[in-house]
This record gives C-alpha cells, sequence and structure tokens, in this order.
C-alpha cells in the first residue's frame, strides 16, 4: 500500500484537523450573551449549509430564535408539559433549556419527494447542517452546543411553536452564545472496539 507524505497533500490544514480533534460542546446552561449577531450568525449558517446534499435538494432549513421567541418557546413547553402530565421537574428542565439560551437555531429536516434520493439520506443531511452550525460556532469562538429533548418529538409544540409541517421535523437545536470555561473533556470512543478493517 502506498503511502502518502506531506508533500502529496497540498491542501493539507493541521489547524483545522486540530480543531476537529480537539473541538468541545459546551453545554447550554454555560452559554450567555452575547449571541452572534446577523453578519455573523450569516457566515455561520454559510458555513452550517455547505454540506452532503444528494440531487441538490435542500432537504432542511433554519429557524433562528432570538430571546422574546425563546420566551414564548418555554411558556408553550410548560403548557405542553401540564397538558400531559409530565414531571414538572422534567418541564422545567425542559423549558429553562430555551428561556435561558442566548439563541437557539433549529433545524428542520425537511425531506423531499425524490426517486433517487432516501428520506434517510435526506434526513442525515440535516443532521450534517447541525454539526456544521455547531462547529462553525465553535471555530468562531463561541460556545455551542446541539441538543433535542422532548420538545423536539411533541407535534403540537412543533407545528404551533416552530410552524413545522406533517412532513418535517427536528434534527437539533443548536445553542449559540458566550462561553466563558471549557468543560472537562469525556470519555472518547475506544477505535478498537468499532472500527472494522477489511481488506480483502
Amino acid at each position: 500500500m502506498t503511502q502518502t507524505t506531506q508533500h502529496d497533500r497540498p491542501d493539507e490544514n493541521p489547524q483545522v484537523m486540530d480543531f476537529l480533534l480537539n473541538r468541545r460542546s459546551r453545554p447550554a446552561k454555560m452559554l450567555r450573551a452575547p449571541a452572534p449577531d446577523a453578519p455573523m450568525l450569516r457566515r455561520l449558517l454559510t458555513a452550517a449549509t455547505r454540506v452532503p446534499d444528494h440531487g441538490k435538494l435542500e432537504p432542511w432549513r433554519l429557524v433562528v430564535l432570538e430571546p422574546e421567541a425563546l420566551a414564548r418557546l418555554a411558556a408553550l413547553i410548560e403548557a405542553r408539559g401540564a397538558a400531559q402530565d409530565m414531571d414538572p421537574a422534567q418541564v422545567a428542565k425542559a423549558a429553562q433549556t430555551f428561556r435561558g439560551s442566548p439563541m437557539v437555531v433549529a433545524v428542520v429536516a425537511a425531506p423531499k419527494p425524490s426517486e433517487k434520493i432516501p428520506e434517510i439520506e435526506q434526513i442525515l443531511s440535516a443532521g450534517a447542517v447541525c454539526l456544521s452550525l455547531l462547529n462553525a460556532s465553535l471555530a468562531q469562538g463561541f460556545g455551542a452546543c446541539w441538543l433535542t429533548g422532548w420538545p423536539a418529538f411533541d407535534r403540537p409544540f412543533l407545528e404551533q411553536g416552530l410552524g413545522l409541517t406533517e412532513d418535517e421535523q427536528i434534527a437539533g437545536f443548536i445553542h449559540i452564545g458566550t462561553s466563558d470555561a471549557t468543560p472537562p473533556d469525556r470519555p472518547r470512543p475506544d477505535l478498537d472496539a468499532l472500527v472494522t478493517w477489511l481488506r480483502a
């Protein structure tokens, strides 16, 4: 097998590779204002949407949630939790995740009818948008995390609160803000237990 050297890879970017090897999400509770302003957010969203998209279907859309919208959605979460007689602590935790966040971008998976591109590939593309937005935010110096939680699967919340259609679902809520602290690293996957090499 031919081994490549550094000189064989003119587009090598060690700084990006170092970022990917060391990137770390910031918990939502560690985020505070300021969030990205409009020009910066547009830059982050531009980076986020440069993802694999077979068939160029753009099977996703983005909903930017600012403080007033987050307060409204937190109240809706409380109402939905009460309507379903959910554990009050669980409801309060979900509501505070929205109410206490400087900004959230809801990444909506919106699969398009296609004879060539399976729906699962389109949903995975939406997941790629989530990760790209998360990484772009971290690379730009913001704190960010990718969350869902039970509201992401509550249809009345999604349709009443976010205007999703019945064919759409949440791929992720990306919380973005400023964070002054870095959480301790967590154990990382054991590649030897997860990778299979097929050489023939």
